[in-house]
């Protein structure tokens, strides 16, 4: 088939990597513009525009694809189908209708279950127990169209959005073959959302901070939903002043009587409204990712201390 890939992060990456392997013709890969990353703050393209790149495949960057430029330029493709993974934008009707069998997009929960933006953060951070990946025919609506193909995924009790994304990104890939082979025949059977709706609105930093006052299981999976990205944080004194910490993985402590924040141990183990996390790795502003052991030989975090 003649096809377009729209996707920009790394969770795009397999799809784009399986429609290549599966033999399809893709004659334009869109993704978001390259960002300013890092510390010098160059700009640097999106995993899907490295990867197109390097398979030497012709990409697009528009800053909107709501432009009457970008609009006609899709148009003029000539496409059987389009393929959307995460792309980070809205489709306006005519783009949606240009190609000729429709626009179709794998999204990462089991809707109407998290529509939106972080549906695999919220899921983590709700304790939920499945999700999934869907392949859904795109509409006007925020991923309210209809589905045509699932896998249902459990949700490990130690899993991060890293490690949850990870799986279902190469789960998801595995979906498009079977998928637009069948859209191809004619023979796939599209079936309509049923139930309530969740939406996965995106993350703010704010939200991102921890309630210490919580249950551990509710501070323990906010802080896998939130890692590594934009990564779940708390407050502790310093010489300087209050020091901001990332909490990346952590696991759920047996322990009564603290006050929620409260440091219990020399291993980092803090407690909550209800029992205890111990924090396993951790983020200091401006360094790597370490384990709490290392953080605690460099920057002593006393028990009693209280996090905020």
């Amino acid at each position: 088939m003649r096809l377009a890939f729209m996707g920009t992060p790394d969770f795009a990456v397999p799809s784009l990597a399986e429609l290549i392997a599966a033999g399809h013709e893709i004659v334009a890969v869109y993704s978001q513009p390259p960002r300013p990353r890092g510390r010098g703050q160059q700009l640097t393209p999106s995993p899907v525009q490295a990867f197109a790149e390097a398979m030497g495949l012709p990409v697009f960057t528009p800053d909107s694809m709501k432009s009457a430029e970008a609009i006609a330029t899709f148009q003029s493709l000539d496409l059987d189908a389009a393929c959307v993974v995460a792309y980070g934008q809205i489709l306006k009707a005519e783009v949606l209708e240009a190609p000729r069998l429709g626009c179709f997009n794998l999204h990462g929960s089991l809707l109407p279950r998290w529509r939106g933006a972080a549906p695999i953060q919220r899921a983590i951070m709700a304790g939920d127990q499945q999700t999934g990946v869907q392949i859904m025919r795109m509409s006007l609506g925020l991923d309210e169209g209809p589905i045509l193909l699932s896998e249902v995924m459990d949700i490990h009790a130690d899993d991060t959005a890293a490690s949850l994304s990870g799986r279902m990104a190469v789960t998801g890939a595995s979906l498009w073959p079977r998928a637009l082979a069948a859209i191809e025949r004619g023979g796939v059977t599209e079936t309509e959302q049923v139930g309530e709706p969740t939406y996965a609105k995106k993350i703010t930093s704010a939200e991102a901070r921890i309630d210490w006052t919580r249950p551990a299981a509710e501070v323990d999976a906010h802080i896998r939903g939130l890692s590594p990205f934009p990564g779940a944080w708390f407050e502790v004194g310093g010489p300087d002043g209050p020091v901001r910490i990332k909490a990346l993985l952590s696991q759920v402590a047996a322990s009564e009587g603290h006050a929620a924040g409260q440091v219990i141990d020399g291993a980092l183990t803090v407690g909550c409204g209800q029992g205890a996390v111990r924090l396993l790795r951790v983020q200091r502003p401006g360094k790597a990712a370490q384990e709490a052991s290392d953080l605690l030989r460099g920057f002593p975090i006393a028990p009693g201390t209280v996090l905020s």
